[in-house]
């Protein structure tokens, strides 16, 4: 099952069928307007045609929107990540092959919900012209978009979703209940069939990438009776925390065989543990995502697998969804993004070396 891409194909050099659309759009606009004013030239007792509003949504003929000119918000649950940064660069390259702005606001970290909350708030109040966003957590941020909804504003969601289907255009993300189900896999593979004690790394209680990466690992252990599962340890995304709770793990288990960390910061910590214990390799460890040092940590040894995703086309497809919902055309209302086990074995394979140089950084 290693090396196993699992969602739709992985995004190439997209030539946008949605701006020849948008440029078509345009030309049929400009002609009703000169068809409108050769009318009134040929009645002189009509008055002047009033000027066509300079607003963030023009509406073509069809009663969809143009795009050109808008600005698209992306809101993160963090900026510092290389996640995040890679994200941001596949909403750039959407919004350029549209013509609209990206404005990219985060909060100061993971855990501050009620900073997510203000930002989506001021950019309801701000009027943007469409939102993508990954929620910090999956119940706290309803409220918020849900006024932003009402407030005309599109919004896609990305990455880690909320508990209600009904606000968001679509969803784009890693099925993450699959993606902990790869881990598992992995890691009890790399153990081989005696077994043994190994803990799961969650990130963040009550984010939803967070929870169902927890419960796809643990669903898929708990079918094999030689692992013991120990108690998740939560990093709150963050590596020093990552680095207290692998240590903490290690002094009362000091016979773990494998260890699972739900994203960046958990794997960068575990194996910073590792590697100064003199363990690495001794105990198997699993992470998500593909920032540089884990790539690093992967090539040494430290780390044995990652379970890659692929945030650029998070990024890329969130905002043309918005695009798609702005024009009033179809959106796909959720989009797995797939999930990519990398090993070794399998680092310098064509489809993996394209995933791993899309990760910014």
């Amino acid at each position: 099952m290693m090396g196993e891409n699992v969602g739709a194909p992985h995004h190439g050099n997209r030539v946008s069928h949605l701006t020849r659309r948008l440029k078509d759009a345009g030309l049929l606009t400009a002609a009703l307007m000169i068809l409108a004013l050769t009318s009134c030239q040929r009645d002189a007792t009509s008055p002047e045609p009033a000027p066509v509003p300079q607003t963030g949504v023009s509406t073509t003929p069809e009663g969809g929107g143009a795009v050109e000119g808008m600005t698209i918000a992306l809101v993160p649950k963090g900026t510092t990540h290389v996640f995040w940064q890679t994200v941001k660069k596949g909403a750039e390259d959407a919004a350029a092959e549209v013509g609209a702005r990206i404005e990219f606001k985060g909060p100061a970290s993971e855990e501050d919900i009620i900073g997510q909350i203000s930002i989506i708030e001021n950019l309801t109040s701000a009027e943007v012209d469409g939102i993508v966003m990954a929620a910090c957590d999956a119940d706290d941020l309803i409220a918020p978009l849900a006024r932003a909804k009402d407030a005309g504003i599109p919004i896609a969601v990305i990455d880690s979703g909320i508990n209600d289907d009904s606000i968001p255009v679509t969803y784009a993300a890693t099925d993450n209940v699959l993606g902990g189900q790869r881990a598992a896999e992995a890691l009890m593979e790399l153990i081989g069939p005696q077994g043994g004690k190994v803990a799961v790394i969650p990130f963040i209680q009550g984010a939803q990438s967070s929870d169902e990466r927890e419960r796809g690992f643990v669903e898929e252990i708990q079918k094999h009776p030689e692992f013991e599962l120990l108690p998740p340890l939560y990093s709150n995304s963050l590596l020093q925390e990552a680095v207290k709770v692998v240590e903490n793990l290690l002094n009362a288990h000091p016979d773990v065989k494998g260890i699972f960390a739900a994203n960046e910061p958990g794997a960068m910590g575990a194996a910073r543990v590792l590697e100064q214990r003199g363990l690495a390799g001794q105990v198997t460890l699993v992470g998500f995502d593909a920032a540089e040092p884990e790539i690093d940590g992967l090539e040494a040894g430290t780390i044995q697998a990652l379970i890659v995703q692929d945030p650029y086309r998070m990024g890329y497809e969130g905002v043309m969804a918005v695009v798609k919902a702005i024009k009033g055309e179809t959106v796909e209302p959720k989009i797995d993004t797939g999930v990519t086990v990398v090993t070794a074995d399998n680092l310098e394979d064509p489809e993996v070396v394209e995933l791993l140089s899309s990760q910014a950084g």
